[in-house]
């Protein structure tokens, strides 16, 4: 008898009734298995998000952390004190050069009298700009930390023979609870 005809006798039937009930009972099951897999995996997803939104929520600056920076970051300015002016550096993984060039930055203006200084927060420009690549003095250079912040500070100077004014910016980043400005390095 050919293995056709003999899976289509009444003596295989109870073997067919359980072969293609179990079939059933897989499909049922999978498409839900696979629907509860999703939900659960978006739930996760979701608290994921959350927990880390807080957590960087916790981990971000305060307002009275900002003006304490400013206000240090002015006081070093205005008094010429460039020993703490370079304690704002994060020079770890900093190209030598480019660190050269940050020192000379920061004392370059020691003594002048600011007008306004503040930390804003970063634009969606600024961010493109502060994780693109630049050109150092030994080749490509980028941020060695993610700035979470720019520094505006704007100064003018008022003689005799007039006045002028002048601004910079700084891209700040956070460190071990402290601000920083980060020192650009070779490009990871």
């Amino acid at each position: 008898m050919p293995a056709r005809a003999k899976w289509n006798t009444l003596r295989s039937a109870p073997q067919q009734r359980f072969f293609f009930s179990e079939l059933a009972c897989v499909a049922e099951i999978e498409p839900a298995t696979v629907a509860a897999m999703k939900t659960s995996t978006k739930i996760f997803t979701v608290a994921g998000a959350l927990l880390l939104s807080l957590a960087l929520g916790i981990v971000a600056g305060t307002p009275a952390q900002e003006k304490a920076f400013t206000d240090k970051y002015k006081a070093a300015m205005e008094g010429k004190d460039t020993a703490t002016l370079e304690s704002f550096l994060y020079t770890q993984g900093s190209d030598p050069a480019a660190l050269e060039f940050y020192k000379m930055m920061q004392s370059g203006g020691a003594g002048d009298k600011i007008s306004s200084i503040e930390l804003v927060n970063l634009t969606p420009e600024d961010l493109k700009k502060a994780t693109t690549p630049m050109d150092g003095p030994t080749g490509k250079v980028c941020l060695n930390l993610k700035p979470t912040k720019k520094l505006l500070i704007k100064v003018e100077k008022k003689d005799g023979s007039g006045s002028s004014s002048s601004s910079s910016e700084n891209f700040v980043a956070e460190k071990d609870g402290k601000f920083v400005i980060p020192v650009p390095g070779p490009c990871k």
